[in-house]
């Protein structure tokens, strides 16, 4: 079995999936805050800038990859964080049906914070145990 030289996760490296990640959540944000008299409605792209420009400082200066990512997957943890928000709206009276772009930005923030999070997780324990091997190896 051949070893891989860098963690892959969907077929992308961390980094490229860092900045497509960041642009889905920059493009997002705009697209939902089209015609939206909400500042709220910019959050994901609020959250989707720093993790894209970590992206691409990441690709741009691969000595500090590790610094870049770090920094990414905390902005991800936010998404994931910010996005149980759409349990509070599941209970209030006007319910998710009562502002559904809200509500769907919060749950795609949910899941994709999450699915992003953990696979930067991944990532590093990936790392941690290569780090490890090819020391004792």
């Amino acid at each position: 079995m051949e070893q891989q030289n860098e963690f892959k996760a969907f077929g992308l490296t961390v980094t490229a999936l860092t900045i497509g990640y960041g642009l889905l959540l920059v493009v997002w944000g705009a697209a939902f805050s089209i015609g939206s008299k909400s500042f709220t409605s910019w959050i994901p792209s609020m959250i989707g800038l720093p993790i894209l420009l970590s992206g691409l400082l990441a690709k741009a200066k691969p000595e500090k990859r590790k610094l870049w990512i770090h920094i990414a997957v905390v902005f991800g943890l936010f998404a994931f964080l910010g996005g149980f928000r759409v349990f509070k709206g599941l209970s209030s009276d006007a319910g998710m049906f009562g502002k559904p772009k809200a509500a769907s930005s919060q749950l795609m923030l949910l899941v994709t914070g999450g699915i992003y999070t953990l696979t930067c997780v991944r990532s590093f324990i990936w790392a941690r145990k290569n780090r490890e091997a090819n020391e004792t190896a």
